[in-house]
């Protein structure tokens, strides 16, 4: 062989170890995201719906619990996408030649931004509809019942979902677009349909983060004020202590009583002065007409006694926590989460002036990653880290934000009382918003970096009124959620603690008699 093709050869093998690199690597990625997951749902799912008598809605439940965790596992690799290409690319220009970090180059951050949009739509269209259809099925009337039986249904049922999505896919494209290009582009399925059906989830998603993010940004304060010891001002939390143990004691020592009196169940007493009917007694109490003691729901005794030895065990926290953690971590906590929030609508603000000013600052797609080549940000490094933190920031919020929201309240997981249904609406909607985030972030102009692969051809990204009103909402959305919540705080505050709400409410003046009082 000559020297020509001996080069050929090696250029060869090196392309050949480069992609065997790069696939060993997301494999490694998404196995660790995919074991972190499933440790998180194992967490929350429900242990009866795993161990039930009947094997085969144990084994459904099973394999609709994998699919959720390989669709959660996508929604973290698309919440880390942004920022790892973010911090990728300032790793490659402080160590431009390093040979340790040879594996991290231009191809692997644009091959992961490709799985991250394939396995977006493999799950939002496919896996997450079929694990829903799979366990709420019951396999066809009059055919042997089982596993397999269930996936001949779930099968027909998605098939019948896909023609209906179809067609009300090309329905909007015809309002929206009318012309023949754009039609005949979406008989082409893997190219132009699934990325144009994507770009519709992905416009619903940066909706469902523009309303999201407000609230949670606004919701942030309070919930960690939850999580942190407040600092006492004029608090007595030695008395309160003494209260809430004397109030437990109170509500024990009763609800022992009473059960010992009355051993039916439900009923317990309680001072009620004199009674004019208690036909609707129930027969454990006394039959005497003319007594004072009203029936009252042992349950309800039990639920208080649960929520003050809640209260006397967050007080013992708070008196046994450290000066520095009383009264340096709980404001600095408030700052950093003022700070941020603060900096997320300077940067809006500015990046709203940018496109009023310059064409460039509006999102668009990149097909090669040119990383290690410039700074995304003008602060360097440390502007690097900026946006990073601001867009994890952002995504925190926009998850409380969403749980917060009374529309999806009752979606909220509950630590080993979720049931499958439940779980699977929890991963659609959480993959929703994560897939939404770079699309999000770049729209808002927290970061530089292009939108690499599939996710800058979303037809939307190039309208100029879409994208300045985007911005626009946002942060006047945010401005006024976090004025009014900060205030409404501040003030509740300072009345606990300067002890205004003890106070007996003032009495301005006895009610005037009536006309007929007054004639009489």
């Amino acid at each position: 062989m000559e020297a020509a093709d001996y080069e050929v050869l090696s250029v060869r093998e090196q392309l050949f170890h480069e992609k065997v690199r790069e696939c060993i690597i997301s494999t490694l990625l998404f196995a660790t995201l995919y074991i972190l997951c499933h440790i998180a749902l194992t967490r929350f799912k429900k242990p009866a719906e795993f161990t039930t008598v009947d094997d085969e809605d144990a084994t459904v439940n099973k394999i609709a619990l994998e699919l959720c965790t390989f669709t959660l596992a996508v929604a973290l690799g698309a919440v880390l996408l942004l920022p790892f290409s973010i911090i990728s690319n300032e790793v490659l220009l402080s160590l431009p030649r390093n040979y340790y970090i040879q594996w991290l180059n231009g191809s692997l951050i644009h091959g992961l931004w490709n799985l991250v949009f394939l396995f977006s739509n493999l799950s939002l269209i496919f896996l997450m509809p079929f694990a829903y259809f799979f366990t709420e099925s019951e396999g066809f009337a009059g055919s042997r019942k089982g596993v397999l039986a269930r996936v001949y249904e779930t099968v027909v049922m998605l098939m019948f979902l896909t023609l209906l999505v179809l067609g009300m896919v090309w329905v909007a494209s015809a309002i929206v677009d009318n012309s023949k290009a754009s039609t005949e582009s979406l008989y082409d399925f893997w190219e132009y349909y699934l990325p144009y059906l994507y770009s519709c989830i992905s416009f619903l998603g940066v909706l469902l983060l523009l309303v999201c993010t407000p609230l949670g940004l606004a919701r942030m304060f309070s919930v960690t004020g939850k999580l942190l010891v407040k600092p006492r001002l004029l608090e007595d939390l030695e008395e309160q202590l003494h209260c809430s143990a004397f109030e437990e004691a109170a509500l024990t020592r009763r609800i022992c009583s009473e059960t010992q009196l009355f051993p039916v169940g439900m009923v317990s007493v309680a001072w009620a002065g004199p009674v004019q009917d208690l036909g609707t007694a129930p027969s454990s109490l006394p039959s005497d007409p003319t007594s004072c003691w009203l029936p009252l729901d042992m349950e309800l005794l039990h639920r208080r006694v649960l929520a003050l030895q809640t209260q006397r065990v967050l007080l013992e926290k708070r008196r046994k926590a450290s000066a520095w953690q009383r009264n340096l971590g709980y404001p600095l906590a408030m700052l950093c989460l003022l700070v941020l929030t603060g900096l997320s609508v300077l940067i809006v603000a500015i990046h709203i002036l940018e496109l009023l000013i310059d064409e460039a600052a509006m999102p668009r797609g990149m097909q090669g990653a040119s990383l290690g080549q410039v700074s995304f940000s003008k602060l360097g490094s440390f502007g690097a880290v900026v946006q990073v933190v601001l867009i994890f920031y952002l995504m925190v919020s926009s998850v409380v934000g969403f749980y917060s929201s009374p529309l999806f309240w009752g979606l909220r997981p509950r630590w080993h009382d979720t049931a499958m249904t439940q779980i699977i609406g929890n991963c659609v909607c959480l993959l929703v918003l994560s897939s939404a985030l770079p699309v999000f972030s770049r729209t808002l102009g927290l970061t530089r970096l292009d939108l690499l692969g599939d996710f800058g051809r979303f037809n939307w990204l190039g309208n100029f009124y879409i994208v300045f009103l985007y911005n626009a909402a946002f942060a006047g959305l945010t401005t006024l959620c976090l004025v009014k919540t900060f205030t409404a705080a501040v003030r509740a505050e300072l009345i606990r603690a300067f002890g205004l709400d003890r106070l007996p409410l003032p009495v301005s003046g006895f009610p005037r008699a009536s006309r007929k009082t007054q004639h009489q």
